[in-house]
């Protein structure tokens, strides 16, 4: 059995991170344009999210206005186990 990438980070404790980036067109800042963006983060202190806005406001042209985020833990402990056995009725 093969084990996705993003199977792995949920076990690991990361949840989906959505966001909308609300920024000003850089030829009309009167105009604002909307960005979603979604990855998978660590909650609370959503590392992957901070860096993403690090690259926005370094090397992208438009200034962000806000940005609105919502974040769900895909796989709680609770609803994890792990089967060591099995039984076989026959």
């Amino acid at each position: 059995m093969h084990h996705h990438p993003e199977t792995e980070l949920m076990l690991k404790g990361y949840g989906l991170t959505t966001a909308e980036f609300l920024y000003h067109l850089p030829d009309h800042p009167h105009v604002l344009q909307s960005f979603v963006w979604q990855q998978y983060d660590l909650a609370p202190d959503f590392p992957a999210l901070y860096r993403f806005i690090d690259f926005w406001t370094e090397k992208l042209d438009g200034p962000l206005h806000s940005v609105r985020y919502t974040h769900k833990q895909l796989i709680s402990p609770s609803e994890w186990r792990n089967v060591s056995g099995e039984l076989v009725l026959q």
